[in-house]
């Protein structure tokens, strides 16, 4: 749901989502992204791997990411500030609020989503043995030395799965999308890359395209959706490299059309520009633009792809796109730090991931669409003011929800009903706009196929039920 889940998977996908970043593939947090229909601001704190306490599988926790504690003790109340029941501004009391809940969030026996901050390491290294056992996985073989082995088993099945000609394993998205861009900048002899104000390299990666390899930065628009390509096309100075995020997730997880995404790439060839995809979620695009992953990578000289926000993975990235720019960005791999002496937890999660969650990505989008109306329904239905669900029909299994109310006061509600119930609607919320308008990102993973719409509308009247009390109390 709103991903703790730095994966869409039924364990964990990484959110919402998140911890640190690189951090990226941490957590992101629901840094100012403004509400729809405005720029964002600038963004919180935190990283991608706990965006509100993984409220999405990437995320920087602006209010303390959930990146991992423990799943056991219910962490008392000390800490709270006033009465509501959210973080205090005490160390110890923002531990106990997050260790309260993660307790609640893990007991809970319905959820839309599961989030990696619930997972107790044993159990994640139970469910590691049971797919080294698998034969098909290469349990069998000898551990990785510096990315060979299982490490080079998935980089294959990554260039395979894309269409593209290589691929190169990363320990972060971060780093992956830092070469990407580097590399493409020596080849094209522009450092300049047209790139999205709300995108993750702007908002998630600490501006390191710009500091560390002296790139630039030109905005084709700073409207909360995809560029245009008349916007491409009429930018006012030549750029290198056109790097889309696909989907755009910190406008809501949105996707342009397939022939508006076709005619971006085009513009962009017309500029004698290169095209790289952060595609950090391309996985779950398929159903969207009603195509194949190979399709969809071929319009782009490269395409960077997660492995824990959506597939539930442990972490890591790769990095897909010709043979001689894979070469060169193992090369920079290695001078960034990259090149890891064992790897084989990671590349064996990502590989299950791509065998059990990513041919299930398209039912969660499916499904998605049904949650997303049915709380629009039941917001509308309950009286509110006003809500958005946004987009109304989610592009991927990920979306937004906005609600007229201080994000304590949302947060104290969810873990009241988890609580209470043994039910998780939402998790963190976070203000990027105006004071008392909150948002949070709903993540659809395999938790929900189990879900009516009826479960749905249900489960919202609980939840406001105990929004209206704690606003009652509070005056």
């Amino acid at each position: 749901m709103a991903d703790e889940t730095g994966g869409a998977g039924s364990g964990a996908e990484g959110h919402t989502d998140q911890v640190a970043d690189d951090a990226d593939d941490a957590d992101d947090t629901v840094e100012a992204t403004g509400a729809p229909g405005e720029t964002g601001g600038t963004d919180s704190t935190g990283s991608d791997a706990g965006r509100t306490d993984g409220c999405t599988g990437d995320g920087k926790a602006g209010t303390g990411g959930d990146g991992g504690g423990t799943s056991g003790t219910t962490g008392g109340t000390g800490g709270t500030s006033g009465t509501d029941g959210t973080d205090g501004t005490d160390g110890d009391g923002k531990q106990a609020a997050r260790a309260r809940r993660i307790a609640a969030w893990h007991g809970s026996e319905r959820t839309l989503a599961h989030g990696p901050t619930e997972g107790r390491i044993a159990d994640r290294l139970a469910a590691l043995a049971l797919t080294a056992d698998d034969p098909s996985y290469g349990g069998d073989g000898w551990v990785d030395v510096y990315g060979d082995g299982v490490v080079e088993e998935l980089e294959r099945r990554v260039a395979t799965l894309l269409g593209m000609e290589a691929a190169a394993f990363f320990p972060t998205g971060t780093m992956a999308q830092q070469i990407a861009l580097r590399c493409w900048a020596g080849r094209t002899g522009v450092p300049v890359v047209a790139v999205h104000p709300l995108a993750h390299l702007e908002v998630h990666e600490r501006d390191a395209y710009l500091t560390v390899s002296g790139l630039r930065a030109v905005r084709p628009t700073s409207e909360p959706r995809p560029p245009t390509a008349e916007e491409v096309r009429d930018l006012d100075e030549p750029f290198g490299t056109l790097a889309l995020e696909l989907p755009l997730r910190d406008a809501g997880f949105v996707l342009p059309s397939w022939e508006e995404l076709v005619a971006v790439v085009e513009a962009a060839r017309e500029r004698d520009a290169v095209v790289h995809f952060d595609g950090a979620r391309l996985w779950e695009c398929t159903a969207h633009f009603g195509r194949e992953l190979p399709e969809i990578a071929a319009l782009a000289d490269s395409v960077y792809v997660s492995f824990y926000k959506s597939l539930d993975g442990i972490s890591g990235a790769a990095l897909a796109g010709p043979e001689s720019l894979v070469a060169e960005a193992r090369a920079w791999r290695h001078r960034y730090g990259g090149q890891l002496f064992q790897q084989w937890p990671t590349a064996l999660a990502a590989l299950a991931g791509l065998d059990r969650e990513l041919p299930r990505l398209p039912s969660y989008v499916a499904h998605a669409r049904v949650v997303a109306e049915a709380l629009r329904k039941a917001f509308t239905a309950a009286g509110i003011g006003w809500s958005r669900v946004h987009p109304e029909v989610p592009h991927t299994h990920q979306f937004q929800v906005w609600l007229p109310y201080p994000a304590a006061v949302l947060d104290e509600a969810g873990v009241r009903l988890a609580e209470e119930t043994r039910t998780t609607l939402f998790r963190r919320w976070q203000e990027p706009g105006p004071p008392g308008l909150a948002m949070t990102e709903v993540t659809v993973a395999s938790p929900a196929l189990e879900w009516t719409a009826e479960d749905v509308t249900a489960a919202v009247d609980a939840f406001l039920a105990r929004v209206r009390e704690l606003m009652r109390r509070d005056g």
